[in-house]
């Protein structure tokens, strides 16, 4: 495994925790940021470890592993997210660097490059949960608030079982989802009692304004990064890879079938095991492309 050295970086209303894997051999090749939201460092140590030749960089999101919120606690944006993304950049010497962004980050990432293009070089997107996409946005954005409500009035297992439902669902969100009755958060492996807290970073931190978040379009069609939006081959259908084909359709460019499914990254260290080395190939031929 390769050594990384740890850095903290102070950012309006939160302290980041980021790391630093350099490359075995310089390359000449910009830094890499692997990035997810909320998922932090620790999901890409798999896809770093098969990118020997770049410096690779990761952290936490704000709220998330050792990255501490300072200020008011709740709900993080895009925005901020994107800000904290610039200000890594900067910390780091500017760019313009490569970026991977999955889920989530990939949201946070497009709002970065809309805001500030000349930081990255190429981004690939993989499958952005952009909701007002959808054909089914309608249904799509109440159920999701249906589910931030079973967070509030139940807690965390029923609404991730909930959560987990709605993703893997094909097709488009019935629009009773919010009124059907609940999965057993036993089927999950999830607690169905209620510890009391709310503070979770997907669930309580992300989940409404990352799939309710409004992109740029006009922006992003005008950035001078190339972005390459990136769908899983396994995710036909799926909410996050539907929103990851609408915005390739509203900024103009194909998509890119990556291996595997919306975690294709990930070993069997981390969640779920996709196919960490071929989505490591796709990844490296598309950068290079």
């Amino acid at each position: 495994m390769r050594d990384f050295k740890t850095h903290s970086l102070d950012v309006p209303g939160a302290v980041l925790h980021y790391e630093v894997r350099e490359a075995v051999e310089a390359s000449g090749k910009p830094v890499l940021l692997l990035v997810g939201s909320p998922m932090g460092a620790a999901g890409f140590v798999a896809l770093a470890e098969r990118l020997p030749e770049r410096t690779i960089v990761t952290y936490d999101p704000r709220g998330v592993g050792e990255s501490r919120k300072t200020g008011e606690p709740g709900t993080s944006t895009p925005e901020q997210h994107a800000d904290d993304l610039h200000r890594i950049i900067d910390e780091l010497g500017g760019g313009p660097v490569d970026l991977f962004a999955s889920s989530g980050g990939a949201v946070n990432a497009l709002e970065l490059v809309s805001r500030h293009p000349e930081q990255v070089r190429t981004l690939v997107a993989h499958e952005p949960p952009a909701v007002h996409v959808l054909p089914d946005r309608e249904q799509a954005l109440a159920a999701i608030k249906g589910i931030s409500r079973t967070y509030e009035r139940d807690g965390f297992g029923p609404a991730m079982a909930q959560f987990i439902t709605i993703v893997g669902l094909q097709g488009e969100i019935p629009a009773d989802f919010a009124d059907q009755p609940a999965p057993d958060p036993a089927m999950f492996g999830l607690p169905a009692e209620d510890d009391g807290s709310r503070d979770d970073a997907l669930l309580g931190q992300n989940l409404i304004s990352c799939t309710h978040h409004e992109h740029d379009f006009a922006a992003l069609r005008a950035a001078s990064t190339r972005i390459v939006i990136a769908v899983g081959v396994e995710s036909e259908g799926q909410m996050a890879c539907r929103g990851g084909l609408g915005v390739a359709e509203r900024i103009g460019v194909e998509p890119v079938t990556f291996p595997s499914n919306h975690g294709g990254f990930l070993d069997d260290t981390f969640g779920m095991p996709g196919d960490p080395d071929g989505f490591a190939l796709k990844l490296r031929e598309v950068l290079e492309g």
